[in-house]
């Protein structure tokens, strides 16, 4: 689906027709025809569409002659999550600039473009490509940010969880945050990387204007912040889940000691009994009416003081 928006009276609205300086947003469904017309129609390079639907593209931007790609990774909710999956995964966004449009397009239908439909950014304009494209990256650090805080506060939850019973469901979610972490540490290190490379080639020419500049260094900053806590995150997830299995481990050493001790004092109790059985003429006991009573409390006595022995040692 490709719609058209401008800003008109304050608001972003969608219009039919493609006006100079207007937004184009890509979003599925579409097909490969739709968008082989669209770039002959606007002649754009359809690599440049092609290679934003890519969800394991990286980072980067291309410059041709009339046209300019940035390719920016964001987080989304992972639709398909099961077990072994991912809660969030990161997809590319693509972004073409042209002399008298801005493009945008993905393989998803991103949240991300929310805040800018409901018109909740200050001076937001699709005609000024260069504070849009700014402000775009802005709010992809932000979005980074609230679904960190998101997994922060799920993980905490969890490990309130795990600390009155370890159960595998807590533990695969755990596993799931991680794997989440994982795809935000890279996508936030190759987002960094892109923005240091446009700012040094000055790709949007916009070196001599100050405020442009200032915030171009504000949303590096606020990236690197994000790094830095998907960083303190992953580390802190991968010390607690170490933390459970060597608990867990512990656990189940102790669980296998005791019950090995058990063994071996009720093995007394058997041990006198299987003597008992022996076909010999002569056992202690064996003529008196009190035998039977006899053995079973010398059997119990046994085990007690055996069980006395492991206590003072404690491994009870």
């Amino acid at each position: 689906m490709i719609t058209n928006y401008i800003k008109e009276d304050g608001k972003i609205i969608a219009i039919s027709d493609r006006k100079p300086g207007c937004w184009i947003n890509i979003v599925p469904p579409f097909g490969a025809e739709e968008l082989k017309s669209f770039s002959e129609e606007l002649e754009i390079e359809y690599d440049f569409l092609i290679d934003s639907l890519d969800v394991d593209e990286r980072s980067r931007y291309e410059r041709e002659e009339l046209h300019r790609l940035i390719l920016v990774n964001t987080p989304v909710l992972n639709d398909a999550e099961k077990e072994n999956q991912a809660v969030y995964i990161t997809v590319p966004v693509g972004i073409v600039l042209t002399a008298d449009h801005i493009i945008t397009i993905s393989a998803v239908e991103n949240p991300l473009f929310k805040v800018f439909f409901e018109n909740r950014l200050k001076n937001f304009n699709p005609s000024n490509h260069e504070l849009f494209l700014l402000q775009l990256f802005e709010q992809v650090v932000f979005r980074f940010l609230a679904c960190l805080k998101k997994l922060n506060l799920k993980r905490n939850m969890i490990e309130e969880e795990l600390y009155n019973s370890s159960r595998t469901v807590d533990l695969k979610a755990l596993l799931q945050i991680e794997k989440s972490l994982v795809y935000f540490v890279n996508s936030l290190s190759s987002n960094e990387l892109l923005k240091l490379k446009m700012k040094r080639t000055d790709l949007l020419d916009i070196r001599e204007d100050e405020d442009m500049t200032d915030l171009f260094e504000d949303v590096i900053i606020d990236n690197g912040q994000a790094l830095e806590m998907a960083n303190v995150h992953t580390n802190i997830l991968s010390s607690t889940m170490e933390a459970y299995a060597a608990i867990i481990s512990n656990n189940l050493n102790n669980v296998i000691q005791r019950l090995t001790l058990v063994t071996i004092i009720l093995m007394v109790p058997t041990l006198v009994a299987s003597y008992y059985g022996m076909n010999f003429d002569w056992l202690p006991f064996k003529g008196s009416q009190y035998g039977f009573v006899g053995v079973i409390l010398i059997s119990i006595l046994l085990s007690l003081i055996l069980a006395w022995f492991f206590r003072s040692r404690k491994l009870f």
